[in-house]
C-alpha cells in the first residue's frame, strides 16, 4: 500500500529546513491579512501589544494571544471574517451550546486547498483515482461530508455520498456498489458493522479494504476490532471546522503511527493546557493551530482543547500528532481522578461479552460522585449470569486499569443510542453548581 514517490507532493518529502522556510513565509503573510482585514485580529493582537512585523522567527508565533471557540460565539455570525462576505463561496457550521453554531467560512481558494488536502490525506491512507469511496460522513453545515466528498473527486474516486444514516441501506449499497473506500465516524462504523451481521453478510467478504475514520476519539483496540471485523485497513483522519475541516492531518496506511500534520498549511503547537506555556515536541499537551493559507477565516494560535504530541516525521517529512484520545473538555474528574472515555472503550473491548457500545452517566448522591457505564451485551451473550460475570470483568478492569470504581449495567444488544455522526458518550446528571448572583 505504499504511495510510489512520484504521486507524492514535493512538499511531503522536503527536508525540514524547506518545511520550515516555506512556514516562516506563509506564517508572516497569514498575520499580516489577519490584520489587515479582521477587526477581531486587529483589536486582539493591539490589546495584546504585538504586531505581525513582530514575527522573525517560527517561534515568535508564541507572542502572539490564542484564538478560542468562545470568541467564534462572540462574533456571531461574520464577525472574525478577513475577506467580505460576498467574497466567501460557502459557509459551514459546527454544532453549538447556546444552538447557534460556531461558523466558518470559505473562499475559493480556500475550498481549492481544502479539496487537495483531502486528496492527500485519501492517498495517504491508500487510495487511489479510480476507487469507488462510500461517504457516510453527515452532509450539510457539518465540514465532514462535503469536505471529504470535494476531496474524493479530486483524487479521482468515485464518491457515493450516502451521507449519515438509513444503516440498512447503507450496507445494501456497500454489498450492491462493492466500494473500496469508507469514509465514516468510528462509531457509526460499528453500526454498520452489527447492520451487516443482522443482514447475515460476513463483513469480512465486503468489498471494503480502507476505512477512513475521523471527527470523534478513538483508540487503537477499536481500530483492531474494525480491522479483524472487516479485515481492512482503519486510518485515522483529523480536522476540525474552526481550522478547515476533515483534512488537516492523516494517518499513513503504510505505517499507521499517528497522524501527520500537513504543515504547509498549518503550524502546529502543544502548549500546557493550564499555563498555555509551549511544550517541546515529545511532550503531552494541548494542540495549537495556526492556518498558514487560509483567507475566509484566519486562525492564530487556535486552541482545538485535544490532547497529544508532536513527533517526528515517519512515512512523511512532516511531523506527526499521536493518535488523539482525549480532549480538554472531555476529561471527566471523578473523586480526584482524570477519566477519558477512550479508557473505557478500551477496557470495554477487552470483555468478550460485551459490545463496544456505551455511554457513561454521571450522578452524584450527597457529597460523591458516582459513575456508572452503560454497555451493550454482545447479541451472542445469553442469561443473567453471563452478564453479571462481564460486569464484574468491567468493573475490574476499570478499577485495576483507571483506578476508580464504577457500576456496570449490560443492556440488551441496540439498547444504546447509536449516533449517525459523533457518538455522545458522556451524560452528566449530577447538580449544577449554584452560580453566583
Amino acid at each position: 500500500m505504499t504511495a510510489p514517490t512520484t504521486m507524492l507532493d514535493p512538499i511531503e518529502t522536503a527536508s525540514r529546513d524547506e518545511i520550515a522556510a516555506l512556514q516562516l513565509t506563509r506564517m508572516k503573510r497569514a498575520l499580516a491579512h489577519a490584520y489587515q482585514n479582521s477587526a477581531f485580529y486587529r483589536a486582539r493582537f493591539n490589546a495584546h501589544g504585538v504586531h505581525p512585523d513582530d514575527l522573525q522567527s517560527l517561534a515568535d508565533i508564541a507572542k502572539f494571544p490564542f484564538t478560542v471557540k468562545q470568541d467564534l460565539r462572540d462574533t456571531y455570525p461574520f464577525g472574525m471574517f478577513a475577506v467580505p462576505r460576498e467574497k466567501l463561496v460557502r459557509i459551514h457550521g459546527s454544532s453549538g451550546t447556546t444552538g447557534k453554531p460556531t461558523v466558518v467560512g470559505y473562499t475559493a481558494a480556500d475550498i481549492d486547498h481544502w479539496a487537495n488536502l483531502v486528496a492527500r490525506s485519501i492517498r495517504a491512507a491508500g487510495g487511489r483515482p479510480g476507487d469507488m469511496l462510500h461517504n457516510a460522513y453527515g452532509y450539510g453545515l457539518f465540514t465532514g461530508g462535503i469536505g471529504a466528498h470535494y476531496g474524493a473527486e479530486r483524487l479521482g474516486c468515485t464518491v457515493v455520498p450516502i451521507s449519515g444514516g438509513m444503516t440498512e441501506r447503507q450496507v445494501t449499497l456497500i454489498d450492491d456498489f462493492r466500494p473500496r473506500i469508507i469514509m465514516v465516524t468510528p462509531s457509526y462504523m460499528l453500526s454498520i458493522l452489527d447492520e451487516f451481521r443482522r443482514q447475515g453478510l460476513d463483513p469480512r467478504k465486503s468489498s471494503l479494504e480502507i476505512g477512513i475514520f475521523g471527527a470523534e476519539p478513538w483508540t487503537n483496540a477499536m481500530r483492531e476490532e474494525i480491522e479483524q471485523a472487516f479485515d481492512m485497513q482503519a486510518v485515522d483522519i483529523y480536522g476540525l471546522s474552526e481550522v478547515m475541516g476533515p483534512g488537516v492531518a492523516q494517518e499513513c496506511v503504510e505505517t499507521k503511527d499517528g497522524l501527520h500534520v500537513w504543515e504547509d498549511h498549518f503550524y502546529p503547537e502543544i502548549i500546557d493546557p493550564v499555563t498555555g506555556e509551549v511544550l517541546p515536541d515529545g511532550q503531552m499537551g494541548e494542540l495549537v493551530f495556526t492556518t498558514l493559507t487560509k483567507e475566509g477565516l484566519p486562525m492564530v494560535r487556535y486552541r482545538t482543547r485535544d490532547l497529544t504530541r508532536l513527533l517526528p516525521g515517519t512515512a512523511r517529512s512532516m511531523r506527526r500528532i499521536e493518535k488523539i484520545t482525549g480532549r480538554c473538555d472531555d476529561m471527566i474528574i471523578l473523586r480526584g481522578v482524570n477519566v477519558f472515555p477512550t479508557q473505557i472503550e478500551e477496557q470495554i473491548l477487552k470483555c468478550q461479552g460485551l459490545a463496544p457500545h456505551f455511554q457513561i452517566e454521571l450522578t452524584r448522591s450527597g457529597r460523591m460522585d458516582a459513575m456508572t457505564v452503560h454497555v451493550e451485551c454482545s447479541p451472542a451473550m445469553a442469561g443473567v449470569d453471563a452478564r453479571a460475570a462481564s460486569a464484574r470483568e468491567l468493573a475490574h478492569h476499570i478499577k485495576s486499569v483507571v483506578g476508580i470504581s464504577t457500576k456496570i449495567t449490560v443492556c440488551d444488544p441496540a439498547a444504546i443510542a447509536r449516533s449517525e455522526g459523533k457518538a455522545k458518550r458522556v451524560i452528566d446528571n449530577r447538580p449544577k453548581e449554584p452560580t453566583g448572583g
